[in-house]
């Protein structure tokens, strides 16, 4: 038996990229995951790591995405760690794992407006 799964809290460090195709819409976005930073017993202080994802998302969750996603917004996601590669200009192979988006909450709060309340609910796709 094998898992490939991957869980990531984080927020989206640029206005995500949208394209509609004939198949369907496709999302890619970058999110920063950061574990902080702490001190040691004797002094040393280890600072905060912030971690990059690339992360792809098709279909009604793309179409989500475009809507309601922006820099800065808070995401929780769950997906399948996938690597592919390429050749440069230079003919060298690189390599660029992403995360593929299988469940996507909103996690910034909804937006208060007169003609809607705002419960505090995650809005999950």
């Amino acid at each position: 038996m094998s898992i490939n799964k991957a869980i990531l809290v984080g927020n989206v460090g640029a206005d995500p990229k949208v394209k509609t195709m004939s198949n369907g819409s496709v999302a890619q976005l970058t999110l920063a995951t950061t574990e902080r930073g702490y001190t040691l017993q004797n002094g040393t202080q280890v600072p905060d790591r912030t971690e990059w994802h690339n992360v792809i998302a098709w279909g009604k969750t793309a179409d989500v995405i475009a809507r309601y996603v922006h820099k800065g917004s808070k995401l929780y996601i769950e997906g399948k760690i996938k690597t592919r590669s390429y050749d440069d200009s230079q003919g060298r192979k690189c390599y660029v794992t992403e995360i593929h988006v299988d469940v996507l909450e909103l996690l910034d709060p909804k937006p208060s407006n007169s003609n809607q309340s705002n419960n505090g609910d995650d809005i999950t796709f």
